[in-house]
């Protein structure tokens, strides 16, 4: 385990998710991603978007997602708060769980830490969800899980072949 404060004024390598379904799907992520400049998140790449079915229900509006590969000096707590009051900046309303929205950031993989406390990381869903791992892979070919120490390549052919077919990229 690391302790979260030992992360601080470090320069740190981080995979965000980024998704929306409601509204301009594709202005809310770039308007997110204008927001995480404000506060001093230096964007290093950028993946392609990618259109999924949104989850449970597949009835709800698609979601469009992308990865960004970013680099701070702030612990994940702090990273954290900045990413919901994002949100909510973007136009998240508090809602049921998994309900359409138009803004969702979510801490992929912290300097490849893995962390059991106020936060959970790397995501504790990450592996199961073709939105993230086809957009993490086209920036990073050689990401391994640091928790289940598998590569991308095992956890995206290890995904349902419905999951792998119902996603495109934009």
């Amino acid at each position: 385990m690391i302790k979260l404060d030992t992360l601080e004024n470090q320069a740190n390598i981080i995979y965000l998710g980024i998704g929306s379904s409601l509204g301009n799907r594709k202005l809310n992520i770039e308007k997110t991603k204008f927001n995480l400049i404000e506060n001093n998140i230096d964007i290093l790449e950028t993946s392609s978007y990618y259109e999924s079915l949104s989850w449970p229900n597949p009835n709800n509006p698609k979601f469009l997602n992308i990865v960004l590969k970013i680099n701070t000096k702030l612990t994940p707590l702090k990273l954290l708060k900045i990413c919901k009051k994002i949100e909510k900046k973007i136009g998240r309303k508090k809602s049921y769980k998994n309900a359409p929205r138009e803004c969702d950031i979510d801490i992929l993989d912290f300097n490849s830490c893995v962390i059991k406390s106020n936060i959970n990381l790397p995501h504790p869903r990450m592996h199961t969800r073709n939105f993230v791992l086809f957009p993490l892979f086209e920036l990073n070919k050689d990401w391994i899980h640091p928790s289940l120490k598998r590569d991308i390549k095992k956890l995206i052919n290890a995904l349902p072949k419905k999951s792998i077919t119902t996603i495109k990229q934009i």
